[in-house]
């Protein structure tokens, strides 16, 4: 007899507007999750009570009271990126009791499949303790086209060039945001740690941490990134990703430096300081604009994905209460 479909849930550190949490909560509530724990790290009154009020939702302060109730001695972390692996970590640790496997994924991910996802998980190996999701990214246009993921290898430069010819050799997978997707862990195990896009498990014995335990790719898993919907959201987030994000200083480029590569962060500031916000738009338009030549382009290499969301209605069916 086959097993039922495992128990799944995801959990989530957001700053971001009340329709855009309830958005995100109301998708994957739709989709199936069993279980969604979600920790406000800005204030979001209008949202809270909404959530609060779900059977299947967990939420969650993250201001600096609350963190110091949790973590006295040293507070609310200043990096954002350490608040969510801590969120992440304790939430698997202490609230995913009833679930079988559970995801750290942002605001703007949107998990996709043919069938049910918890059918999906059912069938990985007892050996298989994580999963990884790949992401799609979204271009800028009606929400339902994305350009899909590219996978290393000696391919990958050439597949990348054809698709975005002046600046695609410095992104990874020709993907503005990340190419590492995120990972579903199966609960209950020893020793779990949360970051972003890994998962590491301590063995007292080795002392050391092992980096994503009893790991497989997960093929009929999306991860929709709406990392950048349309000019205007992209440029309102660009400063914060450039000083403290996705763009920062210090991440590694698509290709080594010695070979003429530039990170992110490099490039775009070369980009601004030449050609001002005009070549940003220019640059923007290249990676991300849903034009029929991107798609055409996309469609030749086998990468273009139309998945359509439905997210107004998602949130309008579970939400109804929200206008």
């Amino acid at each position: 007899m086959m097993k039922p479909a495992e128990k799944w849930g995801l959990v989530s550190t957001i700053k971001a507007p009340a329709e855009d949490i309830l958005t995100f909560a109301a998708y994957h509530l739709e989709i199936g999750a069993h279980r969604l724990f979600i920790y406000l790290d800005s204030p979001c009154p209008e949202a809270r009570a909404l959530l609060k009020a779900h059977p299947k939702i967990r939420v969650f302060d993250c201001d600096d009271a609350s963190w110091w109730q949790r973590r006295k001695k040293t507070g609310r972390p200043e990096k954002h990126q350490a608040r969510q692996s801590l969120n992440a970590t304790r939430a698997y640790r202490r609230q995913a009791g009833d679930l079988d496997w559970l995801a750290h994924i942002d605001v703007d991910e949107f998990l996709w499949a043919d069938r049910p996802i918890g059918e999906i998980l059912n069938a990985l190996s007892a050996t298989t303790l994580c999963a990884r999701a790949r992401p799609i990214e979204a271009l800028a246009g009606d929400g339902t086209a994305f350009k899909g993921h590219i996978p290393s290898g000696p391919e990958q430069g050439g597949t990348v060039g054809r698709i975005y010819p002046r600046y695609g050799e410095h992104l990874k997978g020709g993907f503005l945001s990340h190419v590492q997707g995120k990972i579903f862990v199966r609960t209950g195990l020893a020793n779990i740690s949360l970051r972003i896009h890994n998962v590491f498990q301590k063995d007292p014995a080795a002392g050391k941490d092992i980096e994503n335990p009893g790991a497989q790719e997960l093929p009929e898993v999306d991860l929709c990134h709406l990392h950048a919907p349309d000019w205007q959201h992209w440029l309102a987030h660009y400063r914060f990703r450039l000083s403290q994000g996705s763009y920062r200083a210090g991440l590694s480029p698509a290709r080594p430096l010695d070979r003429g590569g530039l990170s992110k962060h490099d490039l775009m500031t070369m980009i601004e300081a030449e050609e001002g916000e005009a070549g940003l738009r220019a640059f923007y338009d290249e990676i991300c604009n849903d034009s029929p030549a991107l798609r055409a382009r996309l469609e030749a290499e086998g990468l273009l994905r139309i998945r359509d969301l439905n997210l107004g209605a998602c949130r309008r069916k579970h939400f109804t209460a929200f206008t």
